[in-house]
């Protein structure tokens, strides 16, 4: 009998791909399959009561915009204008060019009904309301196991799982992680049952920024706190530019290209202008030098590369203004339960002496994490256990092979296993932002089809390659 795992595949009837987590990700590789292969079929799985939307795009408060302007936010990379489009169509504002989480959501929604309601989509694309909770692999392909009880069989399995929480602070004593004023879920704060005083924010990038402008209507006061204090920086018009002679090369070496070139034309058109190189420069890098990267460089590469909108921006200039938001560079060293609150200890950076203060709260906001331990579901956790998938070494996510196929126990590819979006961020860094999300989920497509032998669409083929519009 041929090895389950990664012995030769041969399907038996319409293949079929089953995609685990339906936000955009998942949606978007749901899509891409349904075109590329006419003979797949894929059952998109969800546990969250909608389809679609994902944890970002489901709403929440009125400030919460899109970081990336509506120019470059079409779910589909050969078809620009198709988000615009879309948005002009519905008689919707732009706020200099961003809109709201939700309306994007909405946008999806749009897409999900169209899908369902295509003549040639009918009885291929199974929209599956549950949690899958484990995955095993049989002759020819995969078992999923749902909550609900039921168990579906597939060719293939994509993960799409999404962010994984927060890692929660390693500083914490003794009850803190479970106290009510303590919030380990940044979008789930209710500060209604906590004490009066200030409200401390772990971290400082966009989670952050977005929990900022969520609670600044309660008048308490905020500090957010960081290993090096950098704010997000705020989007711009630019025009693009080229990328710096000299790629690929070190980390150490792009840092003096960008600065260089940065003096040549601006900050942004630097960052910017590697963008299209990330993924390359990634892959051309070794393990030591991506260490290198992620522990010097990697948060003044976030704070430059993941922005926030201009009128985001202007609202978090007028907190710290007024004082309702405080930033403090230092590092965390103790948290205690008191009877305000929390007692915090961490020692700023620069200074030789310990601070301590007193909060009334404290919310995660460190932002997603690559530690396979914080999925709650058990499903990545059973595939660990039976050498499916294994972690990536820097704590990224998956250990990715190429082509997202995701990589074993033993490092080898898990035949029919892939990947896509944050778990996937091994493979090529950037892979959170929806430009990069929908190039993913179009690679996927075509590397799954091929995979399965499936005849590829008529109309299915490679897009031109985007440019990046911030």
């Amino acid at each position: 009998m041929p090895d389950p795992v990664s012995g030769p595949f041969h399907p038996g009837g319409s293949p079929t791909v089953a995609v685990i987590g339906g936000g955009f990700s998942g949606l978007l590789t749901a899509l891409h399959l349904l075109t590329a292969a006419p003979a797949l079929t894929v059952r998109l799985i969800e546990r969250a009561p909608t389809f679609g939307r994902g944890r970002a795009y489901v709403g929440g408060h009125r400030d919460h915009l899109l970081n990336v302007r509506a120019s470059n936010m079409s779910a589909y990379p050969d078809r620009p204008d198709h988000f615009l489009d879309w948005i002009r169509g519905q008689g919707q504002n732009l706020f200099d060019g961003f809109v709201s989480r939700g309306r994007y959501g909405e946008y999806l929604q749009h897409l999900l009904r169209e899908a369902v309601a295509r003549p040639a989509h009918a009885g291929r694309l199974l929209l599956e309301p549950d949690e899958a909770v484990g995955v095993a692999a049989r002759a020819g392909g995969f078992d999923v196991d749902l909550a609900l009880g039921r168990t579906i069989s597939a060719g293939a399995v994509v993960l799409a799982i999404g962010a994984l929480p927060p890692i929660p602070p390693a500083q914490a004593g003794a009850g803190v992680l479970s106290a009510p004023g303590y919030f380990a879920d940044p979008w789930g704060v209710n500060l209604d049952e906590t004490a009066p005083g200030e409200v401390l924010l772990l971290g400082s990038g966009l989670t952050m920024i977005d929990v900022a402008l969520s609670l600044a209507h309660l008048d308490r006061p905020l500090i957010a706190l960081s290993r090096r204090g950098l704010l997000p920086r705020i989007h711009a018009s630019t025009s693009p530019a080229p990328p710096p002679d000299g790629l690929p090369a070190s980390p150490l070496r792009v840092l003096r290209l960008l600065r260089a070139y940065a003096v040549a034309t601006t900050w942004r058109q630097a960052v910017d202008s590697v963008r299209p190189a990330t993924a390359a420069l990634w892959r051309s890098w070794s393990t030591a030098q991506r260490r290198q990267f992620l522990r010097h460089l990697r948060p003044w590469w976030d704070a430059h590369r993941h922005r926030m909108a201009p009128v985001v921006g202007a609202r978090i200039s007028g907190l710290l203004a007024s004082g309702g938001l405080a930033i403090e560079a230092g590092r965390l060293t103790r948290i205690e339960r008191s009877e305000e609150g929390f007692e915090v200890h961490y020692r700023a950076r620069g200074a030789s002496g310990a601070v301590t203060r007193t909060f009334a709260a404290i919310v995660n906001c460190t932002g997603s994490t690559g530690d396979l331990a914080q999925d709650r579901s058990g499903l990545l956790a059973g595939l660990v256990e039976r050498g499916l998938i294994a972690a990536d070494p820097l704590g990224l996510g998956l250990a990715m092979a190429d082509g997202l196929r995701v990589a074993g126990r033993d490092g080898r590819p898990t035949r029919g296993l892939y990947a896509v979006g944050p778990l996937a961020r091994a493979a090529t860094w950037e892979s959170i932002a929806i430009p990069d999300l929908r190039e993913q989920a179009h690679t996927l497509a075509m590397t799954v089809a091929a995979d399965l032998s499936v005849e590829p669409g008529p109309a299915f083929a490679a897009p031109a390659a985007s440019s990046v519009r911030r």
